[in-house]
């Protein structure tokens, strides 16, 4: 027996308004979302997002956990390019989390959420 993994599922409040979030990092889902959608990603993997209404469908009891339940990071192409992605993000109307800097581990950094609250990492490496 063997197991790959394939997919990451996030379970959202309102799958049209987190496709238009996470369209805004690049992902491509269907036109027309609905309670599930999957973004194709590199190398075969999907991200899936799932209303709360599809996961009680076969999980009667589930309950949203507080506070932030996954991590997702989002690399950019340059370092002034995660302060473009983080503006274009706040000035859509979401969450601005931290606003970018530069990190000691030597990469410029930025932290967003998603309008479930999700934490969302976007970074690059530093120039020299």
């Amino acid at each position: 027996m063997s197991a790959r993994f394939e997919a990451l599922g996030v379970v959202v409040s309102d799958v049209a308004r987190s496709v238009a979030f996470y369209s805004l990092l690049g992902l491509e889902f269907p036109e027309d979302p609905e309670g599930h959608v999957e973004a194709p990603l590199p190398g075969g993997l999907r991200f899936m997002l799932d209303s709360e209404d599809v996961v009680r469908s076969f999980d009667p009891e589930w309950n949203r956990p507080e506070g932030n339940s996954i991590g997702l990071a989002f690399a950019c192409d340059s370092a002034a390019d995660v302060n473009r992605v983080y503006d274009a993000i706040v000035a859509a109307g979401y969450d601005g989390h931290k606003e970018p800097w530069d990190a000691f581990w030597g990469q410029r950094y930025a932290q967003v959420r998603d309008p479930d609250g999700h934490v969302v990492d976007l970074f690059a490496p530093l120039e020299s």
